[in-house]
């Protein structure tokens, strides 16, 4: 029996996870969850699964099972990390998945990842963390979960290139004119994927797919110059790896994230999941095209970030979390997205301390420019 804490029960990743769960209660079990602010879904959740310890964001007048111990706070999260846990599944959205990751490893917690973030902003001080307290990060990303399983589930093994594929997000057809125009409710119109708001914009911009390029290079430890991304439209094929004598490994499914769940959970084990069987007689037009630089200008500014290192990953971050807020609350456009981002790299001072304190620093700036910028 595999016990679980779960941080960000009610997004898309968390629903998923409690949904393996229920199929696999003899395998699975919750000891803790952490909600945000849908109170009346967390507390649905608390009294299905009843955990020893919830956290919310925010105090609620709401009835409370007497039977778990209740956190609130921001940063009440860390709370649902406690001792009784194997596997800590971070689900959060945004920066502060750093601070549960961080938490976990210095408690000697496996961790089940599907917050890119940890990896974008201190890729460098998680997985030297990691490796001092043998911590064992696994991938739920659908696109890390492949190449980790076309790597035969070793992380050290031996490749030629990393290849990994994206959607190309809602505005993969749009003009660069038709885009300057769009909505986030445009924007979170993903053709194959349900997801949160947050990362179905990053799509539409392909900041996600530049960040899952940096979560690679610290999963796999590996250069950037080893992982290439290729526009592949009907998410079939979730990534690829070139192994050393030239051969091409990929992992197809049909498109849904409950298998790369269930796998970080379950590995070594495999097991049965409700996804239908792949029909070949009917993938027959399986396409693949480049990453068009000029529409999608945010997926290089990221990579330029990633590469110049320090803190600018940080500020990187920062300033698409507080860009992709603004847009989605209709305060600023689409075209914005890339302004805020390149704004901030440029007027941030970069240093290269690479602490927590120091990350939360260059994230604030960043965040704080990108206010600014716009007048909020």
């Amino acid at each position: 029996m595999k016990k679980i804490a779960l941080l960000g029960s009610t997004g898309s990743i968390g629903k998923q996870t409690l949904e393996v769960v229920r199929r696999y209660p003899d395998k699975f079990q919750i000891i803790s969850l952490a909600g945000g602010n849908n109170v009346s879904e967390f507390l649905s959740q608390v009294n299905e699964f009843k955990p020893k310890v919830a956290t919310l964001c925010n105090e609620t007048k709401e009835a409370l099972p007497k039977e778990t111990e209740f956190f609130f706070g921001e940063d009440a999260f860390v709370n649902a990390i406690t001792d009784e846990v194997d596997v800590v599944v971070v689900a959060l959205v945004g920066f502060k998945g750093i601070i549960a990751v961080l938490n976990a490893i210095e408690k000697g917690k496996d961790i089940a990842l599907a917050n890119k973030e940890s990896l974008v902003v201190g890729g460098s001080l998680v997985m030297q963390k990691a490796k001092e307290k043998g911590v064992k990060i696994s991938p739920i990303d659908s696109e890390h979960s492949a190449v980790w399983q076309a790597l035969n589930f070793d992380f050290d093994a031996p490749f030629n290139k990393i290849i990994l594929t994206a959607s190309g997000g809602a505005f993969r057809d749009k003009t660069l004119e038709e885009m300057s125009s769009l909505t986030a409710k445009d924007a979170l119109l993903h053709p194959n994927w349900q997801m949160g708001a947050k990362i179905t914009i990053d799509c539409a911009t392909l900041v996600n797919k530049a960040f899952e390029v940096v979560e690679a290079k610290w999963l796999y430890n590996t250069s950037f110059d080893k992982i290439d991304v290729i526009i592949h439209r009907q998410s079939i094929i979730h990534s690829m790896v070139e192994l050393i004598d030239s051969s091409v490994i990929a992992q197809m499914s049909y498109p849904d994230m409950s298998l790369a769940i269930q796998l970080a959970l379950s590995y070594p084990e495999r097991l049965k999941t409700n996804i239908k069987s792949l029909n070949f007689s009917e993938l027959k037009n399986l396409t693949f095209e480049s990453v068009d630089n000029k529409r999608f200008p945010c997926f290089n500014l990221v990579l330029e970030g990633a590469k110049e290192g320090g803190l600018y990953p940080a500020v990187v971050n920062g300033a698409n979390e507080q860009a992709v807020k603004l847009f989605l609350e209709g305060k600023i456009g689409y075209n914005d997205i890339y302004k805020s981002i390149y704004g901030a790299m440029q007027s941030f001072d970069g240093s290269h301390h690479v602490h927590l304190e120091d990350l939360i620093d260059a994230d604030k700036f960043a965040r704080n420019y990108v206010t600014f910028l716009f007048g909020e």
